[in-house]
């Protein structure tokens, strides 16, 4: 490698250290934590789904907005971003098991506290499921809060989900399957009413082909009557027609009723 290229993979190196470190201080702050919880979940949402099944920054009637919703049959899933970093590293770094209990016990208090916030999300006048999702945007921060029994049965009381970023794919995907069962049931029925309106249009030939039917029927039988009637006839007229004309009344070749027959 030469100088100039080892030279140049140093600064990067410091680059990237100065960066994280920036980062960091960034993330000290809780708004910004919301924050990046909000865009990573922003991200995750449009990576997953079609723009026309989310919406971001949700406002309901009493004015509280919700990060995201997902839209499913006509109703909502309320998805908000919760990022509890500060009691997660005070945690880590903790050098004692007593230390470390005690901020695991702040840890869950505040878990619990975004949960119940999370939970005023459920709406279900305002067509939200009965259930809502906390997004934790970190995997280990995640694995944490699934480990604590008293933030599972917190859970389960407010009817708030956690999820990170991988277990919050597996639900979009499951919801994608939802929706495209959605449309095929949507086209079903679709199918089934023009299936229904062709069934009435039928229904109508039917009808129409019906009375033709019997229109025809009913001619064709005059028909065969009056074919009837004319051989009959015809036969009638033969016959008269055969009869010799010596044996015609005196004059009835010359006259007819009385009148006289000129050539």
């Amino acid at each position: 490698m030469k100088l100039g290229e080892l030279t140049q993979r140093t600064r990067d190196i410091q680059e990237a250290g100065r960066n994280i470190l920036t980062l960091q201080e960034i993330l000290r702050a809780p708004k910004s934590r919301g924050g990046l919880g909000e865009i990573l979940l922003e991200r995750l949402l449009a990576d997953s789904l079609p723009r026309d099944y989310y919406q971001l920054q949700h406002r309901f009637q009493n004015g509280e907005a919700v990060d995201a919703v997902v839209s499913i049959g006509g109703n909502y899933v309320p998805i908000d971003a919760k990022f509890p970093l500060e009691d997660f590293e005070r945690m880590i770094a903790s050098e004692s098991e007593d230390e470390r209990a005690n901020i695991k016990r702040q840890f869950t208090r505040t878990v619990k506290k975004h949960i119940e916030n999370v939970a005023k999300y459920i709406l279900p006048d305002e067509n939200t499921f009965d259930f809502a999702l906390m997004y934790v945007p970190a995997e280990n921060i995640y694995y944490e809060t699934i480990c604590q029994s008293d933030i599972y049965t917190s859970c389960l009381q407010n009817k708030v989900f956690l999820v990170s970023p991988n277990s919050f794919n597996a639900y979009l995907q499951a919801i994608v399957l939802g929706l495209k069962g959605l449309r095929v049931q949507s086209t079903a029925r679709e199918i089934l009413g023009r299936l229904a309106r062709l069934q009435n249009d039928f229904n109508s030939f039917q009808r129409d082909y019906d009375t033709l039917g019997s229109h025809i029927q009913h001619a064709s039988a005059k028909y065969d009557d009056a074919s009837r009637k004319l051989t009959r006839f015809s036969d009638k007229l033969q016959i008269v027609s055969d009869i010799p004309q010596e044996r015609l009344p005196e004059g009835s070749s010359d006259t007819v009723e009385g009148t006289e027959v000129r050539e």
